[in-house]
């Protein structure tokens, strides 16, 4: 069934994606003791970031930040429908995911920031900047769960697994009531 199936996610985009994912994941394995690696891996989620932020510019069509972001007016919208289980289905990010994305996107780089910072000689031993650093992390992970509940509850609602999209970029072919 091939040809019922659309590419929406370039390589780019899914390379980002899961490559960003383990950072995160190694970057709080090695949060205890890490040192240097933790370091690294946080530069690396920060040049992540960055290449994501030009995709977002430049990139395919569903790549782009305006293909996905909506104004606080759709987006509210829609999760009023999705709260009545009357949500569409998009082909690309819906308004909430593209939201979900910016805001994952502003939390990785203000963790990456403040641990850079923290490395500074101005702010070395700062207790606050390890604070602030510790509270952007953990606010990381409430956003990484809630953006895995939102793509289990999409998959669900529209019986499509999202996971595997993002793993081979493969979407069914948008229908009549879908959002493309």
């Amino acid at each position: 069934m091939e040809d019922a199936r659309i590419r929406v996610w370039d390589p780019l985009v899914r390379v980002f994606h899961w490559s960003l994912a383990l950072s995160i994941l190694f970057a709080w394995i090695s949060a205890e003791g890490g040192g240097r690696w933790h370091e690294w891996i946080g530069y690396a989620a920060l040049a992540l970031v960055a290449l994501r932020l030009a995709w977002g510019f430049v990139g395919s069509r569903y790549a782009r930040f305006a293909a996905f972001l909506r104004g606080p007016a759709a987006t509210m919208a829609y999760a009023r429908s999705v709260l009545a289980h009357r949500d569409r289905r998009y082909l690309g990010h819906n308004p909430l995911g593209g939201w979900m994305i910016i805001a994952l996107l502003v939390m990785v780089t203000l963790t990456g920031f403040t641990g850079w910072l923290y490395t500074t000689d101005a702010y070395w031993g700062e207790e606050w900047v390890e604070e602030v650093h510790e509270a952007c992390a953990d606010t990381l992970f409430v956003l990484i769960g809630l953006h895995v509940a939102g793509v289990v509850q999409t998959s669900w609602r529209h019986g499509e697994n999202l996971v595997a999209a993002m793993w081979h970029g493969r979407k069914r072919r948008a229908g009549v009531d879908d959002v493309i």
